[in-house]
């Protein structure tokens, strides 16, 4: 038996084994970590395979690197997702926008069929990023980032004050959870995979906001202050739901009220500061380049 070549066969497999293994070697660790505890052979077997399958992956992140390098500076379309800003920023609109939209929805299907301003709020506060990234996403269709920068002006604006109007329905949330004591309890593997959204989301809000200010266009600095709103009140709702499904009695049901108070009070005055920022720049702009014209 040739074992180096087995061992390269082990380690390197062909790249349609290993994308079969991913969606595998989850559902098998997940069903033997819900269902069958952790001291089964078949649940140590499913961890064997979960940590084999990550391996090989780390062992093809050098090949992975060096393709998607490749693709990125030899595709043609590639080329033109890297260089074309308006086109990556219209992309993420309409997606968030869909998003945006379904999920309001949903939230506000919810409420009505429980009979709660709970899911309400929820609905209405989704709905409302929705609308904003319409109107937005109508612009950047329609004119170049810059073509029309009073009218851009004027939008981050507007965007500031729907941001005020908002943080009433956030507001309203934050009350519901600590007044009726609202909360959202999931099962451990939901509440994990909720944690890993809302970070990579916060985390990705705060980079694009940063790095799409370089482009000095209010409809781009516009749709990105949307994603880190809707990531704050993410990062509010993963803060109840891992206080309900991580209890472990240690903390009162106070301490749980005071923690998430101040959280939601940070994640309001966080809302309101960036909306009285954008109005102010909105309008002290406006006027500066109104004044220009002239």
């Amino acid at each position: 038996m040739d074992w180096k070549k087995l061992g390269k066969a082990l380690l390197f497999p062909h790249i349609a084994v290993m994308i079969i293994l991913i969606p595998v070697a989850t559902v098998y660790l997940v069903f033997s970590m819900v269902f069958l505890g952790t001291e089964s052979v078949v649940a140590i077997i499913s961890y064997v395979l979960a940590a084999y399958t990550l391996t090989i992956w780390c062992f093809k992140i050098p090949h992975l690197i060096r393709f998607f390098k490749t693709f990125k500076n030899e595709n043609k379309y590639a080329r033109i997702w890297r260089e074309d800003t308006r086109l990556r920023v219209n992309v993420s609109l309409y997606g968030s926008l869909i998003w945006n939209g379904l999920y309001g929805i949903f939230q506000l299907c919810l409420g009505i069929f429980h009979r709660t301003f709970w899911f309400s709020s929820l609905g209405a506060y989704y709905i409302c990023l929705a609308v904003m990234r319409f109107f937005l996403v109508r612009h950047t269709r329609r004119y170049a980032p810059g073509e029309k920068m009073l009218d851009e002006l004027r939008k981050y604006r507007a965007c500031g004050i729907v941001f005020l109007v908002m943080n009433l329905a956030l507001a309203l949330i934050i009350f519901f959870m600590l007044y009726w004591n609202r909360t959202f309890n999931h099962h451990m593997i939901t509440a994990i995979a909720m944690a890993a959204y809302t970070f990579t989301a916060f985390t990705t809000a705060i980079i694009n906001m940063v790095k799409y200010k370089k482009y000095n266009s209010p409809i781009f600095s516009a749709t990105k202050a949307i994603s880190f709103a809707a990531a704050c009140v993410s990062m509010l709702t993963l803060t109840s739901t891992l206080l309900t499904t991580f209890s472990d009695g240690t903390m009162d049901a106070l301490s749980q009220k005071i923690l998430l108070g101040c959280v939601g009070t940070a994640v309001s005055v966080t809302v309101v500061v960036m909306a009285v920022y954008m109005i102010v720049q909105g309008t002290k702009k406006t006027k500066l380049l109104s004044a220009a014209k002239e």
